[in-house]
């Protein structure tokens, strides 16, 4: 990477990717659609569902090599644009713009119907869609962090509840309901295969994603397909049990078709009596089943205003539409205007006299016309061979240009299958965008060649025999002195050594990490204190590089550096301080400190002077780790002095000297750290209170260096112990230090390395 620009930390793994995309989709739609397509298609919808499937599938081929060519904020469109021009560009933006809106709206009605048990056009089901809708735009402009979260945890429930259901259901399925499995006939099934679509437009945020993905051309489109293949397999089978279960009339009469489903599937079990209360299975089934339904249209509208107002901020950075629209809440740090805008119009869908299958299968054909671009894109791309578009995956040459031309093809037979007022409505949106291209965009859009405009992922090559040193830097007033510290722990290595200094800025869930270009204020305050670093670094005569790095967590995004620069240590500042809520040191150490593939050393309170430096020179794993940082700040600050310390117990053995049991270990910690004899002193006590005296001792010295001890719930119960109590008694400069040592890995840690192999 350069000192030029910000780049995005790649700490997307494939479990991270596939989960991310797998949120997406596992939502609304499969709880508001079974009514209506199963009136639409009967049993067969679940036919329609494999096409809508295998339409999204081809589409995410075409993605994953677009978007390992061209990683940049707004997915399709982005490619759309730069590859064919702002004209399709317009068009697409407007159309995933609408799109997006619909869907939400469609979700919104669907989590009115299940939370009051009422058709999608009753007016308090109105009413109770426009509030959700209402209250989640304001989440989304104030930009709470932790929704990430929760989106999570809200996927795995879902997930879990859907198998449940399947796996219950299909022990109560009645074969003589599949037939006549397509009463409509096959084209009916076909024009609901574009109802269904809707449920499949989430995949993309993979894509959108492709810059912060590890290893891209591998995971993306691994992610991609299996975040496709999972919930169209668990619709199929859901579509099986809901029309094998239930007659299509009454399926097609329920407000909450899944609840209803889920009550005769449990009935069968009856009901259990505790005491004076009878619990009937059916009624279980269906009000958890209600409360998924709930979760999963929320859950799915939110992802969806938050794409939008993303493609708000690619379609501005083109100047196809205004960047008006793309500033930045200078406190909420989140694209306001965006979000504000698109809950507007949001707001007027919902409150729109449009039944709630047309709002769904307006999303889809808005999504078709997109995708159907997408797959010219690649093919243009391909011919035009533009300089820089080298994608990390490519469709294999066996499928190439198969799966493109026959991608587009199905879209768009797909969208001729549709209701002829949802493709009026379509054409309408893509009108819009004509004109709105003929009478704005065509003078101020920015000029987009192939050749100027394909932005390929840069890579970097990391010298493997350098010592290198990365210090985050983010304090102006302590950034000189961690430079300072940085540096003589590489003048201590033979051979080459480098420092890379970093600067993270963090962004909200809310905000595209490439909306961090808007945000001047932050972009120039990162560039000074990266350019000061130079400064530093050159008055010291020691080489640097400057990375500025864009993440959603500065802990993760740190990991993910240290892992692209093979470094060898890495040191930061720590304010000393903890928050309740933090598990030990901070967010961000936490894991740096934990799982960093290097030797970390933590600095609280740097000074230009570290006077007496004191070590613990213990019987801890990084006792020897804590003396050569020691060390090398001894012999970078020649004023000072060093003193390696040992506490001993009281012998219960008259035989055994305890000062010279402590001097034993002092000069094996020594010569482990590689110190010479006549560059620190020993100093050993002897007492019955080791952490006391250890405590009291080493505060009476300006520089204190102690190895951290154990991991995880160990390292907490020690954390918050001696060292913490030497940080928080000193009133000098503080270094915490560990090795190379690894932590021993979660079952989940070795699940997740065994799925990125």
């Amino acid at each position: 990477m350069s000192d030029d620009g910000a780049d995005l930390a790649r700490d997307l793994g494939f479990l991270e990717a596939y989960t991310l995309g797998l949120g997406t989709m596992i939502g609304a739609g499969i709880f508001v659609l079974p009514g209506i397509v199963a009136e639409s298609a009967g049993p067969a919808s679940m036919i329609s569902f494999m096409i809508g499937g295998v339409v999204a599938l081809l589409a995410a081929l075409s993605l994953s090599e677009l978007a390992t060519g061209m990683p940049k904020a707004g997915g399709s469109y982005y490619y759309v644009n730069h590859a064919l021009g702002s004209f399709f560009g317009t068009i697409v933006g407007w159309g995933m713009w609408a799109g997006l809106m619909f869907a939400t709206a469609f979700y919104m009605l669907g989590f009115g119907q299940y939370l009051l048990n009422q058709p999608s056009d009753a007016l308090l089901v109105v009413f109770a869609a426009v509030t959700m809708a209402s209250l989640l735009v304001a989440v989304n402009y104030r930009g709470v962090k932790e929704t990430g979260s929760l989106q999570n945890v809200i996927v795995v429930l879902l997930l879990g509840l859907i198998i449940v259901f399947i796996l219950v259901g299909l022990l109560a399925i009645d074969p003589g309901l599949l037939d006549p499995f397509a009463p409509q006939g096959w084209p009916a099934v076909g024009a609901t295969a574009g109802t269904v679509f809707v449920t499949f437009i989430g995949f993309e945020v993979i894509a959108t994603s492709a810059e912060e993905i590890e290893d891209p051309g591998r995971n993306l489109p691994l992610s991609m397909i299996a975040a496709v293949v999972t919930p169209t397999i668990l619709y199929v089978l859901v579509m099986l049990v809901s029309t094998g279960i239930l007659e299509i009339p009454d399926l097609a009469d329920s407000s909450v078709p899944v609840a209803t489903v889920a009550a005769a599937a449990a009935g069968m079990f009856g009901s259990i009596s505790v005491g004076e209360y009878t619990l009937e299975f059916a009624t279980v089934g269906s009000l958890v089943m209600i409360v998924g339904a709930i979760l999963a249209t929320v859950s799915s509208a939110n992802a969806s205003i938050l794409s939008a107002a993303r493609v708000n901020f690619a379609m501005g950075r083109d100047r196809v539409l205004t960047n008006w629209l793309n500033k930045i809440h200078t406190t909420y740090r989140t694209p306001y205007r965006a979000i504000l805008v698109t809950g507007g119009v949001i707001l007027a869908l919902i409150a729109s006299p449009l039944p709630i299958d047309t709002l769904a299968d307006v999303a889809s054909f808005m999504f078709l016309i997109t995708y159907a671009l997408v797959h010219v894109a690649v093919i243009v791309l391909r011919r035009a061979e533009p300089d820089g578009y080298e994608p990390d995956f490519e469709i294999p040459s066996v499928a190439y240009p198969i799966v493109p031309i026959l991608g587009s093809l199905a879209c768009l037979i797909v969208m001729l299958q549709m209701a002829w007022e949802v493709q009026l409505i379509g054409a309408g949106v893509v009108v819009v965008g004509i004109l709105w291209y003929q009478f704005y965009a065509k003078e101020q859009a920015l000029s987009t060649t192939l050749i100027g405009e394909a932005v390929a992922p840069s890579e970097t090559t990391v010298d493997e025999d350098v010592y290198r040193v990365v210090v985050p830097i983010s304090n102006p007033e302590t950034q000189q002195l961690l430079i300072k510290y940085a540096a003589a722990s590489a003048a201590s290595q033979d051979g080459e050594t480098e420092l890379v200094a970093i600067n993270v800025i963090e962004v909200p869930p809310q905000m595209s990490p490439a909306q961090i270009e808007l945000e001047q204020e932050r972009v120039e305050s990162q560039q000074a204190l990266l350019e000061n670093a130079r400064d530093v670094a050159e008055e010291l005569d020691v080489p640097v590089r400057t990375r500025a790095i864009v993440g959603r967590h500065a802990g993760d995004t740190l990991l993910s550096v240290l892992t692209e620069e093979n470094a060898d240590h890495v040191l930061l500042g720590w304010s000393g301080e903890r928050r309740r809520r933090d598990v030990l040191f901070g967010s961000t150490i936490d894991p740096v400190l934990e799982r960093a593939p290097c030797d970390v050393t933590l600095v609280k309170d740097p000074r230009d002077s570290l006077g007496d430096i004191v070590t613990l020179a213990g019987g801890g794993p990084h006792a020897p780790v804590s003396a050569a940082r020691a060390r090398e700040l001894m012999r970078a600050f020649p004023e000072s002095t060093l003193t390696l310390l040992n506490v001993q117990p009281e012998p219960d053995d008259d035989d055994v000297d305890p000062v010279d049991v402590g001097r034993e270990m002092i000069a094996d910690v020594a010569a482990a750290g590689g110190l010479e004899e006549h560059e620190y002193e020993s100093q050993v006590v002897v007492s019955d209170n080791l952490s006391e005296t250890l405590v009291t001792e080493v505060t009476e010295y300006d520089t204190v260096c102690v190895g951290a001890t154990g991991s995880s719930a160990v390292a907490q119960a020690l954390y918050g112990s001696i060292p913490q109590r030497i940080v928080d008694e000193s009133t000098g400069t503080v270094l915490m230090t560990r090795g190379e040592q690894r932590t021993p890995r979660t079952l989940r840690q070795a699940v997740i390395q065994r799925l990125e192999r």
